[in-house]
């Protein structure tokens, strides 16, 4: 069983807090992949994860891009799994694979998107009624992550 996060964005948006997470992943020793809901989606943050902080980047690629299976962070639009990532960050309400796959999977929501709210509902009631471990983040207003369930 895998463990599922629900990080839910209310104080900052995703290009603010995916980075730091993605950093510590990658600090980790972990492979990651990010699922978009869409193209346009994935290549903004593709562009956003070089430029994020001046002294730093995520090195990072694309499904689209040649070598996608060597990449630590790749971001994509489908649920393929081509870069072997033991954590699976979804975004926008995109629609996921199976945890099992994975260590970990993580769900980062916008808490100003109803629909992405909504989403998120299910996806905890998939996930918890499949069995695997289920805890709920939102941010504090200092935008730091609470932990709420």
């Amino acid at each position: 069983m895998a463990d599922v996060l629900f990080y839910h964005l209310t104080e900052s948006t995703l290009e603010n807090a995916l980075p730091a997470l993605l950093e510590k992943t990658v600090q980790r020793g972990w492979r990651a992949i990010v699922q978009t809901g869409s193209e346009e989606r994935r290549d903004g943050l593709d562009i956003h994860l070089w430029t994020y902080r001046d002294d730093s980047f995520l090195a990072h690629g694309t499904d689209r891009e040649p070598h996608a299976d060597a990449q630590p962070i790749l971001l994509t639009v489908t649920q393929d799994n081509r870069n072997a990532a033991s954590i699976r960050f979804v975004v926008d309400g995109a629609a996921p694979p199976p945890a099992e796959a994975y260590e970990r999977m993580v769900f980062m929501f916008d808490g100003h998107d109803a629909a992405q709210v909504e989403e998120a509902r299910s996806q905890w009631k998939v996930q918890k009624a499949a069995g695997h471990t289920v805890t709920y983040w939102q941010q504090t207003p200092e935008r730091r992550w609470e932990r709420k369930a």
